[in-house]
């Protein structure tokens, strides 16, 4: 049996702003076969050699999508967001290419709404999730934070005072608050899987995941 790779795809980036050049690059590193369409030709310069394939064309365009054979492509990633306009043409001629699988980044809830309903499988809003992590983040517990759309979170944070110096049997964090403590981190130590008998101590950092009102709750909690 051959041996399977983790990242061995063709995947369609188009735009290569600081989103889509992020993206771009990072495929790249991975291993993937990367092709970028990009309109700007400076900002194409600057990324010869940091990605498989460049074109230098105006995703609007049908005619560009024929040209690189999109359909053969695995999946794509859109990045425009300077215009709604050209990231909604982009979109539909990606879709109407055939490429199975699509994530565009929106640039507000409008632009996300019309995205989902022209077919687009994956709508990235990394503006506005950003600012919502950023607001969970300042001036709490809370060191590190990701929502999903179902309401919940997975979050890294410092224990509550009422866990320091016990295990986690001890003190019922899970069946007070109703989250899952996943793992715990001494300073200068790996992160560990949680155990019962797992002792938590003044400085440690906990994972902790659930749901979100939950969690929140939680780390509210001196």
């Amino acid at each position: 049996m051959p041996r399977m790779r983790l990242h061995n795809e063709d995947i369609l980036v188009v735009g290569l702003g600081r989103f889509g050049g992020a993206v771009a690059t990072e495929l790249h590193r991975l291993g993937n076969r990367v092709t970028a369409i990009e309109l700007d030709p400076e900002l194409a310069e600057n990324y010869l050699g940091r990605v498989g394939r460049i074109v230098h064309g105006d995703a609007t365009s049908v005619s560009v999508f024929e040209d690189i054979q999109a359909q053969n492509f695995s999946g794509a990633v859109l990045g425009i967001g300077s215009s709604v306009e050209a990231s909604v043409l982009a979109a539909v001629n990606m879709i109407d290419a055939g490429i199975p699988q699509v994530w565009a980044k929106a640039v507000s809830p409008e632009h996300a709404r019309i995205l989902d309903r022209i077919g687009v499988q994956h709508v990235l809003s990394p503006e506005i999730e950003s600012g919502q992590r950023l607001a969970h983040l300042i001036g709490g517990r809370l060191i590190d934070y990701i929502e999903f759309d179902d309401g919940f979170a997975i979050v890294k944070m410092l224990p509550p005072t009422e866990a320091i110096g016990f295990t986690l049997a001890q003190s019922q964090l899970r069946s007070k608050y109703g989250v899952t403590i996943v793992g715990v981190k001494s300073p200068g130590r790996d992160f560990t899987y949680a155990q019962p008998e797992t002792k938590v101590l003044a400085g440690d950092t906990l994972i902790v995941s659930g749901p979100t009102t939950l969690i929140e709750r939680m780390a509210a909690r001196p």
